[in-house]
């Protein structure tokens, strides 16, 4: 199968992404790993015709936003995300109706059509620095209410926090690490800003997963608990034979980033299926607060 994928592949001119939460077997096969942001910027710098996205629709999406020329497959249509279906259009818009003229501040992890009625997007690794960009008193951020609170602690900005989250994340307890802590006192605890603030504040690091990826070689401590979706702890421990990695929770597991089989991923580029393409009218828009956010850094 691997060998049938390689070929289609090449066939294809396609390049292969992988989520860091997809699993072991996807990540092994992708032509790159990572978060989904990076991921869709680094595959519209290539000369590939064809992005095979292993990750969720949102995702898949954006693949599309900044690289229209492209062709973006995502080998299971079923693969969502709960947190971007808690947003649609009509509901930010009733939103923005009832409060005062301010800038909306939209996670990547939300649908283009949302990105498209947006002043800027933000990532959960430059959240807080997108916000203090604007030079606004009040903001609204969308949809994940815990990295709008922990980008409000952060800020000290009035934030307008929309009732939407994560439910890997989201269900991450402070009993959780506690107990995990308790069964690895040396290890320091990585969180993820999905995660409830009283979570957060058991953390010795709030990092996105990029940033926890990068934070292990950083420090001179060789045990992390980590508080995200677990398919990280296969990157982290490829990265970094020689460190302990431990979950805060064996049930932060996504199912929608478990969909994608080999099998998937081989059907797809075989049969061109699953195309995901952004409407122009959608686009441009959600390309414009997109770029405004990639300006920033």
């Amino acid at each position: 199968m691997k060998k049938k994928i390689k070929h289609l592949l090449k066939q294809r001119k396609a390049i292969m992404l992988a989520h860091n939460y997809q699993p072991p077997e996807i990540q092994d096969l992708a032509d790159l790993c990572g978060d989904s942001l990076e991921l869709s910027i680094k595959a519209s710098e290539t000369d590939a015709e064809v992005i095979v996205f292993c990750g969720v629709h949102f995702m898949a999406e954006t693949a599309s936003i900044l690289s229209p020329d492209k062709t973006v497959l995502l080998p299971r249509q079923d693969a969502g995300c709960p947190m971007a279906d808690m947003i649609t259009p009509d509901g930010l818009k009733e939103k923005i109706g009832q409060l005062s003229l301010m800038p909306v501040v939209t996670y990547v992890n939300s649908p283009a059509s949302v990105k498209a009625m947006s002043t800027i997007c933000c990532t959960s690794a430059n959240a807080v620095a997108v916000v203090n960009s604007l030079d606004a008193k009040e903001i609204m951020m969308v949809p994940d209410r815990n990295l709008s609170h922990y980008a409000a602690l952060q800020t000290g900005r009035r934030i307008h926090i929309w009732n939407g989250y994560c439910p890997v994340h989201d269900r991450l307890t402070v009993t959780d690490v506690q107990n995990v802590k308790h069964e690895h006192p040396e290890a320091l605890f990585m969180a993820h800003p999905e995660c409830r603030p009283e979570v957060l504040e058991l953390a010795d690091a709030v990092l996105s997963t990029s940033g926890m990826l990068r934070f292990p070689g950083k420090s001179k401590n060789r045990s992390f608990i980590v508080g995200t979706e677990t398919g990280l702890l296969y990157s982290l421990k490829k990265t970094n034979p020689d460190v302990d990695f431990y979950p805060a929770s064996e049930k932060m597991v996504c199912p929608d980033m478990k969909r994608i089989t080999l099998d998937d991923v081989a059907r797809s580029l075989e049969f061109m299926e699953g195309e995901v393409r952004v409407e122009e009218h959608t686009r441009r828009p959600a390309l414009k607060a997109v770029k405004r956010m990639l300006d920033l850094s």
